[in-house]
């Protein structure tokens, strides 16, 4: 590849292929784009805005202020009037609150997505991208290549993160950070990089100034993304709102899936429907496929095979107005405060399918 085509700017046309894998999109699709005021953050704002508006729809920033320095204010204010010059809404979030005194990056992190998740929910947007590059993916397989981390970890950050709000997209996870600053300076437009990201005491920061192993500069599992759309559309297919919150799964056509896409649906089900951070043990995992598809319970039915995981109760009943038996999840009594949601994986982008699309109160 040439030197040219490493640092040429990311145009419109460029960002419209790098969008095409998270398809296909709502009409008049809305996306959230999370800003730091970088050079990074910035580029991704200004090509989801032009994105966005080409199919009809919107773009907004969400600013997230850690009030981790006395300047972080006025460079929270700053990014959002310089977005405003390039014809971009955006909304500081805060964090508010004592801040710990170790773990703090980490806790910056959860905070984070913590405000821009919820920012997302309030709005009834379904994609929040976020702007992770392929330098970036380079630092964390490093990262967790030193923690010897297992195949997930080191297959490095996934390009579409399924939550119950929102999906979390990272579309330039396969652009170098100087394609990026090509962008902006294409465009004459200025940034504000973050000092933290210099700061030595931070891991990622260090690694930054040492440099990162050749043994780390690889490409990420691109099946990874393909597994996660497979199970979303997977979702769509099988899926079913009811008026009470709960769902309900055909254990037929779930049975007809291959185990690794039932593996990954079940998974994203119970953490949407139980309000789960974490995917179930894999042990835990594998006998409730064995239930749901009966391997374990043949010769029971109904309540007798009822059972729960990870914060999701499992019912199998009869349909109603039918004899077919269908698998009712419904959150446990008192989780998530009583609020139950339908995951934004399981979005029908054909408006006229979405029978099972949350709508936000």
């Amino acid at each position: 590849m040439s030197h040219h085509a490493i640092t040429a700017p990311v145009d419109g046309a460029a960002f419209a292929r790098l969008m095409a894998p998270f398809g296909p999109f709502e009409t008049n699709p809305d996306l959230a784009v999370a800003v730091s005021g970088g050079r990074d953050s910035l580029s991704l704002a200004v090509l989801a805005k032009e994105w966005a508006a080409d199919r009809g729809g919107r773009a907004i920033a969400l600013i997230v202020d850690h009030g981790l320095r006395v300047e972080a204010a006025e460079e929270a204010r700053a990014t959002a009037r310089l977005l405003a010059r390039q014809g971009l809404d955006s909304v500081v979030l805060c964090w508010d609150g004592p801040k710990p005194v170790t773990g703090l990056q980490e806790a910056a992190r959860e905070a984070r997505y913590r405000l821009l998740r919820q920012a997302c929910r309030e709005r009834g947007i379904l994609h929040l991208l976020v702007a992770h590059h392929a330098d970036d993916q380079d630092e964390t397989i490093a990262m967790r290549a030193a923690r010897a981390s297992g195949p997930d970890g080191l297959a490095g950050m996934a390009a579409l993160v399924e939550w119950a709000e929102v999906r979390l997209l990272r579309p330039l996870l396969a652009v170098r950070r100087a394609r990026l600053t090509a962008t902006l300076a294409a465009r004459g437009i200025a940034w504000i990089d973050d000092p933290s990201n210099a700061d030595p005491r931070f891991e990622r920061a260090r690694l930054r100034l040492a440099g990162v192993p050749d043994s780390a500069r690889r490409v990420a599992d691109p099946m990874r993304t393909d597994r996660e759309v497979a199970a979303a559309k997977a979702g769509v297919a099988l899926i079913e709102a009811r008026d009470d919150g709960a769902v309900t799964l055909d254990p037929d056509e779930f049975g007809r899936l291959s185990i690794g896409l039932r593996q990954r649906l079940l998974s994203h089900l119970v953490r949407s429907i139980g309000g789960g951070r974490h995917p179930p043990r894999r042990e835990r995992l594998d006998r409730a496929l064995g239930r749901l598809s009966g391997s374990l319970e043949r010769g029971k039915s109904g309540r007798e095979r009822d059972f729960t995981l990870s914060g999701c109760q499992f019912a199998l009943r009869q349909a109603a107005g039918s004899r077919r038996l269908v698998w009712i999840v419904r959150a446990e009594s008192g989780r998530k405060g009583g609020q139950p949601l339908i995951p934004a994986a399981f979005f029908a982008c054909d408006p006229a399918a979405a029978t099972h699309l949350w709508t936000w109160p």
